[in-house]
């Protein structure tokens, strides 16, 4: 099993450096027991895996779909609306990527079944009442549960390649997760060929005979990886005005941070380094897929999204050439009252930021024109109109 030492000794270097916070000396106790540990425990679980399931030599991971696209632009939306037609797809919860052995997954699977029949689900109340006190405060913003979809790129966490790092501690600066098509040609194929072992189990646990779908904009910077490593990968491409998606993915990262004690001054460069991501959220997966046009692709509007979320799942299913079932399209029929005029409550501004809405239209302006977007003044009416 996969290890990234350099991810490592950068985060075990940047904690070290921080002698005034307080946190200090539980992350590097984190970082020099328990990391080590729970990697030994996983490592093992994931040799086992081979010897005690024999099958999955034999899993193949066939015509996976990945929806990527700025944070914030419908990513989440657009996955778990695909995600329902369970008779196509497998996908990680939020919970199975905390255990990405397949022999973790089945043994929590059966201690599951016998907290149903003997404990009358007691401890799966208690986990939902975690779950909800844990989550429930921050779903306005984005709806997490265990029980949720959710980026599989932190299946990669046992590994050291996760940006979760980089969340309860500011240092996007300092870990870099996003650029994987950069990576030196050895290691990028490492952390793929980890992630592809991962989704073989995840596809395993769910039967086997599934299409994996992901979504992640993180993974906007992994296209040509995903390309490479999945040659037959289909790949969905959120877009939403970055006049409201840039400003609301850095306040969200930045309430967050600030949760957890940081003062601005401490995550400015973080903040900086988020920026600069965003804008290239937009234009590698464009640039990528140019170059790759034998690979089924889509791209798919924010705003028909939440005004004809049916439709445009028919268009996207049609782009990536996936069997539609009446089962599932009548799914649809029922869930386009309640997905149509999707909105939120999290509100956000561009004046918080050093980034400006010029500067976004400046570097971005392709991308306005090609989706007809409404700049500056047009868009405030428009949210004004809204709210």
């Amino acid at each position: 099993m996969y290890f990234d030492l350099q991810n490592y000794w950068r985060v075990l270097r940047h904690v070290w450096s921080l002698k005034g916070w307080k946190g200090r000396r539980a992350t590097l106790l984190r970082l020099l027991l328990v990391v080590p540990l729970e990697y030994a425990f996983n490592a093992s679980c994931f040799l086992l895996d081979y010897l005690l399931f024999p099958s999955l030599w034999r899993q193949k991971v066939e015509r996976p779909v990945f929806i990527v696209g700025h944070a914030r632009s419908g990513t989440t939306l657009c996955h778990r609306l695909l995600a329902a037609d369970g008779d196509t797809f497998s996908y990680f919860l939020y919970w199975e990527m905390f255990f990405p052995s397949l022999l973790q997954k089945k043994v929590l699977r059966g201690l599951g079944w016998l907290d149903r029949r003997l404990l009358g689900s007691a401890i799966n109340k208690k986990l939902v009442a975690w779950d909800d006190k844990t989550f429930g405060p921050y779903r306005h913003m984005h709806n997490m549960s265990l029980w949720n979809s959710e980026e599989d790129q932190f299946v990669m966490r046992a590994a050291f390649v996760t940006q979760q790092w980089a969340l309860d501690i500011p240092m996007m600066d300092v870990l870099d997760i996003f650029h994987v098509d950069q990576l030196p040609a050895r290691k990028r194929r490492r952390w793929m060929h980890h992630y592809r072992e991962c989704v073989k189990r995840q596809l395993a646990f769910n039967g086997g005979d599934r299409t994996h779908l992901s979504k992640n904009p993180l993974m906007s910077g992994w296209v040509q990886s995903l390309i490479d490593t999945f040659p037959d990968a289909r790949i969905v491409v959120m877009m939403r005005n970055p006049l409201e998606c840039i400003p609301s993915v850095l306040k969200l990262v930045e309430v967050t941070w600030k949760g957890k004690g940081w003062e601005r001054s401490a995550y400015a460069g973080s903040l900086a380094m988020l920026t600069d991501v965003s804008f290239e959220s937009f234009t590698h997966p464009d640039n990528v897929l140019a170059k790759n046009p034998q690979t089924p692709q889509v791209v798919v509007d924010y705003r028909a999204l939440i005004s004809e979320p049916r439709q445009t799942v028919h268009e996207i299913y049609a782009a990536l050439q996936l069997p539609l079932s009446e089962t599932f399209d009548n799914w649809l029929v029922q869930q386009e009252q309640r997905e149509r005029g999707h909105t939120t409550r999290f509100r956000y501004s561009l004046d918080e930021f050093e980034v400006t809405a010029e500067r976004i239209e400046d570097e971005l302006g392709d991308f306005f024109i090609r989706h007809a977007w409404p700049r500056g003044g047009e868009l405030a009416n428009a949210i004004e109109e809204s709210v």
